[in-house]
C-alpha cells in the first residue's frame, strides 16, 4: 500500500456479543483507520460467559468466502484467529500461499484463557505451514507453550519464542497479558534473536475478553501504515491499554465484558457540544428563514412600512408571553444562582422591549391588533413546553429567538446612514443581545449535559420545532 486507508481482512470465528472473533477485529481495524473485512470460519454461539456452541461451515465455502475478497479487493494484510478445524486451517493456508498479501499476522487461537485446547492434534499439526507464511504470531504464554513443543517436539524449552521464531522465521510477539504482577509485558522476538519487551501497567478489570484478537488486528493494521513493527506493536499495545480501561464503563454483559474498542479514538475527537448539534440540525431551516421576504425587504429597506407595524404588532404579543416563560425559568432555577439570575434579567428585558415596541415604532396605531393564528400557534408550542414540567425542556423551546435573532443580526449588518429601519437593525445586531443569546445558549447546553437521554430528546425537539415557528413568524408578516 501507498497511502490510503490499509485494507485489513479477518479470518476468523463469530462473537455474537461483538467482543472477540471478526466483530472485535473489524471494531479495532476501524479504530486505527483501516478498512474491515471479514472471512467467516466458524458460527460461534458465545456470550460473555463462554462459547455454547460452534458451527463450522464447509472448507469449500470457506474457500469461496476467501477468493470473493481475493477476486476483487487488494488486501494490505491478513490476520488470522479462530481457525477451528484441520481442513479450515490447510484451507487458508493454501489461499495465503496463492494470494498473499504483504502483512500476515497469525493469532493462534489454540488454547483458551480457561486452559481449554481450542484446536484438535490434527490442526495443531495444520499449523505448522501456516506459520511458515506468518510475518507474524502472537500466541499467549499457554499457545506459545503449544507452538514450542510443536516446534521442539518436547515441552518446557528454555526460550520458546526464540525457538518459534527460528523455527518458522517469524516474529513472535509473546504476550503477557495473563501473567501475574503490576505490569502487563509483552515480547518482541526476531528470528535473528533480537528482541524488545513491550511494558505497561496492568489494568484492573476483569473485562478482557478478545484482547488477543483486537491487539493482532490492531497491529496488523499499524504495521501496513508505519512500515515497522516495533512501532505498530508499542502503539497497538498503548491503544489496547486505553481500550482495558475503559472496558468497564461498557457494561456489557455479565461476565468476562469486552474490552473498549473506541475508547481511545473517542479521547481525541473534540467534544460536540447538544447545542450545536442542534442548530446543525436545523440548518435548512435557519436559510430559509434569511430568504423571507420580510427580512429581505428590512435589510435592503423596501419592506413596506405598514407591513413591518403589523409585524411589530405581533411581536409584542409574543414578547409578553416570553417574558412570562424566562420568568418560569427563573423561578426554576437555584435561588440568587447565575441562571436565576440571568433569566430574571431577560424577562425584564423583554418586559422592557415590548413597553418600548409600543411607543417607539407603533404609536398605539396597531395595539389593538388580534393575536395572529402564526403567533398563536408559536405561544401555543412554548406553553405545551412549559407544560412538561421540565425547565431544560423550556429552556430549549425558548433558546431559538435568542439564537436566531443573534444570528439574523449578523446578517443583516450594519445599516446606512438614512436606512428606514436602521434603528431595527441596529437592534438586532446589539452586541449586548448578542452577549444575551450566547449566554442562553450556555445554560441550555448545562441542562442537556445534565438531562437524561429521554429528556434531551425532547429538548432536542422543542428547539428544533421552535426554531420552524421562528421561520412561520417571519413568513407571516407578508403571506
Amino acid at each position: 500500500m501507498t497511502g490510503g486507508v490499509p485494507r485489513v481482512l479477518s479470518i476468523a470465528g463469530t462473537d455474537p456479543t461483538g467482543g472477540a472473533g471478526v466483530q472485535a477485529d473489524v471494531k479495532a481495524i476501524a479504530a486505527h483507520d483501516g478498512y474491515g473485512m471479514a472471512v467467516v470460519t466458524a458460527l460461534v454461539a458465545q456470550n460473555t460467559h463462554g462459547v455454547r456452541s460452534v458451527h463450522v461451515p464447509e472448507p469449500a465455502f470457506l474457500r469461496e468466502q476467501l477468493d470473493a475478497v481475493s477476486d476483487d479487493v487488494t488486501v494490505d494484510a491478513v490476520k488470522t484467529g479462530m481457525l477451528g478445524t484441520a481442513a479450515v486451517v490447510r484451507e487458508v493456508t493454501a489461499w495465503l500461499r496463492a494470494h498473499r498479501p504483504p502483512v500476515v499476522v497469525v493469532d493462534p487461537v489454540m488454547v483458551a484463557t480457561s486452559g481449554d485446547r481450542l484446536l484438535d492434534a490434527d490442526a495443531v499439526e495444520a499449523v505448522r505451514e501456516l506459520l511458515g507464511l506468518a510475518d507474524l504470531v502472537t500466541p499467549n504464554r499457554a499457545e506459545l507453550a503449544v507452538l514450542a513443543e510443536l516446534a521442539a517436539g518436547a515441552p518446557d524449552v528454555e526460550d520458546p519464542a526464540l525457538l518459534v521464531a527460528r523455527t518458522w522465521d517469524v516474529r513472535v510477539l509473546a504476550k503477557g497479558g495473563h501473567d501475574d504482577g503490576g505490569t502487563a509485558d509483552d515480547e518482541l522476538v526476531e528470528p535473528s534473536g533480537a528482541r524488545r519487551t513491550f511494558s505497561a501497567p496492568r489494568v484492573a478489570t476483569t473485562n478482557t475478553h478478545g484482547t488477543g484478537c483486537s491487539l493482532s488486528s490492531a497491529i496488523a493494521t499499524l504495521v501496513v501504515r508505519t512500515g515497522d513493527w516495533e512501532l505498530a506493536v508499542g502503539e497497538a499495545k498503548a491503544w489496547l491499554g486505553a481500550a482495558l480501561a475503559g472496558a468497564d464503563d461498557l457494561r456489557v454483559g455479565s461476565g468476562n465484558g469486552p474490552v473498549d474498542h473506541g475508547a481511545a479514538v473517542r479521547a481525541l475527537l473534540p467534544p460536540v457540544r447538544w447545542t450545536d448539534r442542534w442548530w446543525t440540525d436545523v440548518a435548512g431551516v435557519l436559510e430559509e428563514i434569511l430568504a423571507t421576504p420580510f427580512l429581505v425587504g428590512l435589510r435592503d429597506g423596501t419592506l413596506s412600512t405598514e407591513v413591518f407595524a403589523g409585524y411589530l404588532a405581533q411581536d409584542v404579543h409574543y414578547l409578553r408571553a416570553y417574558q412570562g416563560h424566562l420568568s418560569a425559568l427563573a423561578s426554576a432555577a437555584t435561588p440568587s444562582s447565575d441562571e436565576a439570575a440571568f433569566w430574571a434579567g431577560a424577562a425584564q428585558g423583554c418586559a422592557d422591549e415590548a413597553r418600548d415596541l409600543h411607543h417607539r415604532r407603533l404609536a398605539g396605531s396597531r395595539a389593538d391588533d388580534p393575536v395572529h393564528p402564526e403567533c398563536a400557534g408559536y405561544l401555543a408550542h412554548l406553553q405545551r413546553a412549559a407544560d412538561t414540567g421540565s425547565a431544560a425542556v423550556l429552556a430549549a423551546a425558548v433558546l431559538p429567538c435568542f439564537r436566531v435573532y443573534a444570528w439574523v443580526g449578523t446578517w443583516l449588518g450594519r445599516a446606512p446612514e438614512g436606512h428606514p429601519f436602521g434603528d431595527w437593525l441596529g437592534a438586532y445586531g446589539d452586541p449586548g443581545f448578542a452577549a444575551a443569546s450566547a449566554a442562553a445558549t450556555d445554560w441550555v447546553e448545562r441542562h442537556a449535559a445534565a438531562a437524561s437521554a429521554e429528556e434531551r430528546g425532547r429538548m432536542t425537539a422543542a428547539f428544533r420545532t421552535s426554531t420552524a415557528w421562528e421561520l412561520a413568524f417571519f413568513r407571516m408578516p407578508t403571506d
